[in-house]
């Protein structure tokens, strides 16, 4: 193609100067063939585009071996059997029943005494009693009275209140003084007969609840002095001048000042052998006194 374009230009110059070209035509013939003659060097052919790459086939799974087809026969039709009757379930069994828990006793509240931590009365704290109608929250157990600076025991415990027992003292007192000045000797103990019990007035079998039942009533059936000798209401309230019946009846009526109801031989027979005293109400003000 180049030897081609060059001959096309070496053509005209030949034509335009036929004269000189004597001169010129030995030389460029010269080259003419010189082209002419040379090979002509092949153009290199175009670059092919990389071919792309077939496609790698995925592996494929190894064939199982070749298991001859079983045709599983079908099972013969056969009449519709009839559902059975589902069977009685056993019992369940009966739960076990858990133990009750035990119940908390109710907290108990109480009121010490002013006269046992006072040291005026022997007593301890007892639990609260309980029986239909009667009963107290605060009861205590008498043993000893204080007289004169000394502690005066009783014949038996009695249960009695704070108030019962509170009201004790003096009344001892004003009896010890009185054995000693007029007797000649000192109390020694005191007789101690009923004290709390759940009973009607005189045991009847109807009518008021006796102040017993409420641990606000005490019974005393004599004294002992301390020169051995024992004086009881049941043996010695009569004869009245006897120095042994005038310190009973000096015990009877100093009790009037002390206690709301005080009850002797003489008021009943159910009072023949002991001094009943109590702090019942009486009037409207509960300030009467019953003193027989």
């Amino acid at each position: 193609m180049r030897t081609q374009f060059r001959l096309l230009i070496a053509l005209p110059l030949l034509m335009v100067a036929p004269a000189a070209g004597q001169d010129l035509l030995g030389p460029l013939q010269n080259f003419v063939d010189t082209l002419t003659e040379r090979p002509a060097t092949p153009r290199p052919a175009p670059e092919a585009e990389p071919a792309t790459p077939p496609p790698v086939p995925r592996p494929r799974p190894p064939s199982l071996p070749d298991e001859p087809v079983v045709e599983t026969p079908r099972p013969p039709i056969s009449a519709p059997e009839v559902a059975a009757e589902p069977e009685e379930e056993a019992p369940a069994p009966e739960p076990v029943a858990e133990p009750e828990p035990e119940p908390v006793p109710d907290r108990v509240y109480q009121v010490a005494c002013p006269a046992v931590i006072m040291g005026l009365v022997e007593a301890e704290m007892a639990p609260p009693l309980r029986e239909g109608i009667c009963g107290e929250q605060s009861p205590l157990v008498v043993t000893g009275v204080m007289s004169r600076g000394r502690m005066v025991p009783l014949s038996s415990p009695i249960t009695t209140n704070c108030q019962m027992a509170s009201a004790l003292p003096r009344w001892v007192e004003t009896v010890d003084g009185y054995a000693e000045a007029v007797l000649g000797s000192a109390v020694a103990e005191i007789g101690a007969g009923t004290g709390y019990m759940c009973r009607n007035r005189n045991n009847a079998e109807a009518g008021f609840t006796s102040e017993h039942g409420f641990a606000n009533a005490v019974d005393v059936t004599g004294f002992t002095l301390e020169d051995g000798r024992s004086i009881a209401v049941e043996a010695d309230w009569l004869p009245a001048a006897e120095p042994e019946g005038r310190l009973l009846r000096l015990a009877h009526d100093a009790a009037c000042a002390g206690f709301s109801t005080v009850l002797g031989p003489e008021a009943n027979a159910d009072h023949k052998d002991h001094l009943h005293l109590d702090l019942g109400c009486h009037g409207a003000s509960c300030t009467a006194r019953i003193c027989e």
